[in-house]
């Protein structure tokens, strides 16, 4: 159909357009405008990065047609005279199918970039077609591998060589060097100005920090972490929660929370005795969630992984099962003065039971064990060293390779207490030594109630179960009993399936974020922690030694450790407050308790900022009550 009436025209101008037609040829338009927005030859075509271009013109005189001859649904149109306001917003003029969705607000979830922009806003802009180009979301355009190169007839002075002066003829200039394939940035790089000055090149202002080592996952991203904690987001007294209690217990990521979930869905049996498909499942996700463990503490045989409930269970069992055996009259536990009550009781309950003497390493004024006292306590009767390898009341770190070759050297075995240290660095039994590991997955992102013991095989073979049930015999009649070879052994009844599946899945997340990236973040801010608390009037650390991860207690002048929680939790700051279940360690400083922040990969430098503003208000305040 014609755009103009059939009327005679007068010296080559047309004759008035029919009223129901746009007022111009949508055509000529069209022509006009590719002609004026035409590019260089050669140069690849003109899309514009992110924006829809109009489609499907509605043709002249159609009801769907706006002033300008195009449909209603293009944004900027007047709306025609006759039709109600607002009827331009929904799509009139026929569209691409794919494009319909993009109109839709993004009623998801989305993430903060990381120019704090959520990543589906610039996306969801009324038409706007992110794959007509990606800039409008912040996504760069890919270039092709040999970039066209304009014929010399071209001529255009703003795309040749020349630095923005036209050269004679409009060639470019051959003789000028190619353009650099990077692109360059002269407030980053060193770069050639058209003057010849050279601009001194500068360090990226928004630099990932990288932690030194040999294995380096991805530039660790603190706020990326967090949003993969879903409790993080929970408000309490009215402000975002700070969570500073990670050596009580860690928060889990969706992702464990997903797969414990997906384990109860779909896999939920019991495990190794069915022939049924759902026993299949439930049987590769636990051993395979053993098999992770292994891995994640580089232990040299699967089967040397035991799970248990938890640290405390772990230490039970070598004392009651390895202990019961092993210890007599006479003989001598040692432990450090750092300790746990966990590694404490269980110890002190075999000496009492076998006549045996529990002996203590000494710490220093900062909290460190003393290597050359310890040493003095070895002898002919040692026959187990228990130690942990972090502190869980002043965050020390103790020198167990030392310890464990140490103890060897008397005939001792020897149990690394890891609760404390397998979230916060590398754990390789093999590179310690030592006889056992022990350590519980709350600790390290995973869910409660499931743990682990590591042990020698040859020691733990020499070992007599210290439960007895099913899953771990091979044959029983009212004489004898046949007991299954590791680790079955120690894994008497229906074990914590679903929760060891979710510790498989913890490691899975740590391995992602890259172990050597959460010690590196760590150390910044507890050296930050550290400092800031430190220059608080009246406040006193309560553990300084040089070697040191994740903790910082302290106590305040004029304050019980209780008020200072109480305050804090007022402001959403949580911490733990009390003896930590380490009460000899505490009393060697001369205090029952203290307040102790503990600090965990998902923590911000703002977040001790919070913390150290309610405590020095509280020590401002002191002189005033």
């Amino acid at each position: 159909m014609s755009t103009l009436s059939s009327a005679p025209t007068h010296a080559g101008i047309p004759a008035v357009p029919d009223a129901t037609a746009a007022p111009f040829d949508p055509a000529l338009l069209a022509r006009l405008a590719t002609e004026l927005f035409a590019q260089a030859p050669g140069s690849p075509p003109f899309a514009p990065h992110g924006v829809q271009a109009p489609v499907n013109i509605a043709p002249p005189a159609s009801p769907l047609a706006g002033p300008a001859g195009f449909g209603q649904g293009v944004p900027g149109t007047a709306v025609p005279q006759g039709l109600a306001p607002g009827l331009n917003l929904a799509p009139s003029s026929p569209h691409q199918v794919l494009s319909l969705g993009n109109r839709a607000p993004a009623l998801a979830p989305a993430a903060q970039a990381g120019n704090g922009v959520p990543d589906k806003l610039l996306s969801a802009l009324p038409a706007y077609e992110p794959r007509l180009g990606g800039a409008v979301v912040g996504v760069p355009q890919s270039a092709p591998a040999t970039a066209p190169v304009a014929p010399a007839s071209a001529g255009y002075y703003f795309l040749d060589r020349s630095h923005g002066h036209p050269s004679a003829g409009g060639a470019p200039d051959a003789a000028a060097p190619a353009p650099s394939a990077a692109p360059q940035y002269y407030f980053v790089h060193a770069v050639e100005l058209p003057n010849g000055f050279v601009t001194p090149p500068k360090g990226d202002p928004h630099a990932i920090h990288r932690p030194g080592g040999a294995a380096q996952a991805a530039p660790f991203d603190v706020h990326a972490v967090r949003r993969d904690f879903p409790i993080l987001q929970e408000r309490i007294n009215g402000r975002q929660l700070i969570w500073f209690d990670n050596a009580a217990t860690t928060h889990k990521p969706q992702s464990v929370i997903d797969r414990i979930s997906e384990f109860y869905r779909r896999e939920n049996s019991n495990i190794h005795r069915a022939a049924h498909e759902l026993a299949a499942r439930a049987t590769d996700a636990y051993e395979g969630a053993r098999e992770r463990v292994r891995a994640f503490i580089n232990a040299p045989d699967v089967n040397e992984v035991i799970f248990v409930r938890g640290t405390t269970e772990a230490i039970n069992l070598v004392a009651k099962s390895w202990g019961g055996k092993h210890v007599g009259a006479g003989d001598e536990i040692i432990v450090s003065h750092l300790e746990h009550h966990a590694n404490i009781v269980p110890w002190q309950q075999l000496a009492a039971e076998k006549g045996a003497k529990l002996r203590v390493i000494p710490v220093d004024d900062s909290g460190q064990v003393l290597l050359e006292e310890y040493a003095k306590l070895l002898n002919e009767r040692t026959r187990i060293v228990a130690v942990t390898q972090v502190s869980n009341a002043l965050g020390t770190v103790t020198p167990v390779r030392e310890i464990v070759e140490l103890a060897r050297s008397v005939g001792a075995r020897t149990l690394v207490d890891g609760a404390q240290s397998v979230s916060h660095m590398r754990t390789d039994v093999q590179a310690l030594g030592a006889d056992f590991f022990v350590f519980s997955g709350h600790k390290v992102f995973g869910p409660t109630g499931i743990g682990v013991v590591w042990g020698k095989r040859e020691v733990l073979e020499d070992m007599p179960p210290w439960q007895g049930g099913g899953n771990m015999i091979a044959d029983v009649t009212f004489e004898k009993t046949v007991f299954q070879p590791l680790p079955n052994t120690f894994e008497a009844g229906t074990g914590n399936i679903a929760d060891a599946v979710g510790l498989g899945a913890a490691i899975d997340y740590v391995n992602r974020i890259g172990i050597e990236n959460i010690a590196g973040y760590e150390h910044a801010l507890l050296e930050y922690g550290m400092r800031r608390l430190g220059d608080i009037p009246g406040l006193r650390l309560i553990g300084t030694a040089a070697h040191k991860a994740s903790v910082m207690s302290f106590v305040l002048d004029g304050y019980t450790t209780e008020a200072v929680g109480k305050a804090l939790n007022q402001e959403g700051i949580a911490v733990r407050t009390g003896h930590h279940c380490a009460q000899p360690i505490l009393r060697r400083f001369g205090v029952e308790t203290t307040v102790r922040p503990s600090l965990a990969f998902y923590n911000t430098f703002d977040e001790i900022d919070c913390l150290i503003a309610v405590v020095g208000r509280l020590a401002a305040q002191r002189g005033r009550r």
